[in-house]
């Protein structure tokens, strides 16, 4: 038969199998026609049996199956040798033994790979239910953006066409829909943190984007000031960093008073740039500062009712989405430091594959 035909006729997976076995044969012939060889061919049948096992480990009917017939045909082999007087009968007891070890690697084998199987599953469940959550929370966010745009509508109708307690009351309510459409907005980014479509890059210099984040809190009762800015570009999605700076400020607004300094600045080092957001606040606790980027966190001094909310979880998912990383420094009662660490457009080919979390030489 041509070899390309019984190529054909075996699965690419047998192959391995089909030349064990016709090397087996072989060995077994030799044990019985080169009976001078005492026990090598039945140690090299043994062997290649360990070796084939750990390469394709197989159920357990086709296992013992194999593992007798091997057992019976080397006893057979080796009894002949015996009975011919060209082996010692100690040699008979090499075969147990055999069978043995091999059974031993045997059920190690299948213990590791029945912990692999259920991690298998339990990993595809895990995605599956994250999946489920993603999806819940993007569906969640789209469905209240209706119904919370009209209610403010007619709250904001309300709150300029009356005085008095009705209009402050009003007023509160036009707050707490403003404080639920950013809470959806802001679960929708982080839902969708992940998809490829979450960015759209393009090089982007540093400070407009700081200068246009002064000029739209302004108004806000706060000392702003302009720090430090290096010339830095950044290959950047400029929407969705504006929104991860404007976290941050928001943040700082939330936690200090009016007349205290909120400074922003970009400085350069290590292939780096540092877009940071100072604050003259009440500060954050060191306990609290190692989990502020984590969601709804909560400070357990002065027990805010918001706590740090999603704004800085979703300040951190949207720098990691551009291949930076984020850090915080804080002292009580002297304010916070929030910097957003990115990588600059002339060192992007050696950040690539950089571990989030890179300290620059500051």
């Amino acid at each position: 038969m041509p070899l390309d035909r019984l190529r054909r006729l075996i699965p690419g997976g047998l192959w391995l199998d089909v030349g064990w076995g016709v090397f087996t044969v072989m060995n077994l012939a030799a044990m019985l026609v080169f009976q001078e060889w005492e026990t090598v061919p039945f140690h090299f049948i043994w062997v290649s049996l360990t070796i084939l096992y750990g390469l394709r480990v197989w159920r357990s009917g086709p296992t013992f199956a194999v593992l007798s017939a091997i057992v019976g045909l080397t006893a057979l082999g080796i009894y002949v040798d015996f009975r011919a007087g060209s082996q010692p009968p100690d040699e008979l007891t090499e075969v147990p033994l055999m069978a043995a070890m091999f059974l031993a690697m045997v059920w190690h084998a299948r213990r590791r790979l029945t912990a692999l199987e259920r991690l298998r599953r339990v990993s595809e469940a895990n995605e599956r239910l994250a999946e489920r959550q993603r999806q819940f929370i993007e569906d969640a966010s789209h469905e209240l953006r209706t119904p919370i745009t009209v209610a403010l509508g007619h709250i904001e109708l309300i709150a300029r066409s009356t005085t008095g307690a009705l209009h402050d009351d009003a007023r509160v309510a036009v707050d707490e829909l403003m404080r639920l459409r950013r809470l959806s907005d802001r679960l929708l980014v982080l839902a969708t943190a992940d998809d490829p479509d979450f960015l759209r890059k393009i090089e982007v210099e540093v400070e407009p984007i700081l200068v246009e984040t002064l000029r739209r809190w302004g108004p806000i009762p706060r000392q702003w000031r302009l720090g430090v800015v290096d010339e830095a570009q950044v290959q950047a999605d400029p929407d969705r960093l504006a929104v991860a700076i404007d976290a941050l400020v928001e943040n700082a607004v939330k936690f200090s008073s009016q007349g205290d300094a909120v400074e922003l600045s970009a400085v350069r080092g290590g292939g780096l740039v540092a877009i940071s957001v100072t604050d003259a606040g009440r500060g954050i606790a060191p306990e609290d500062l190692e989990r502020v980027f984590e969601r709804f966190t909560h400070s357990r001094m002065g027990r805010d009712r918001d706590g740090f909310g999603l704004g800085l979880a979703i300040v951190r998912a949207i720098v990691e989405a551009h291949g930076g990383s984020v850090r915080a420094h804080s002292k009580l009662g002297e304010g916070t430091t929030f910097e957003l660490l990115l990588p600059l457009v002339e060192y992007q080919a050696e950040a690539v594959g950089a571990e989030p979390g890179l300290q620059p030489a500051f």
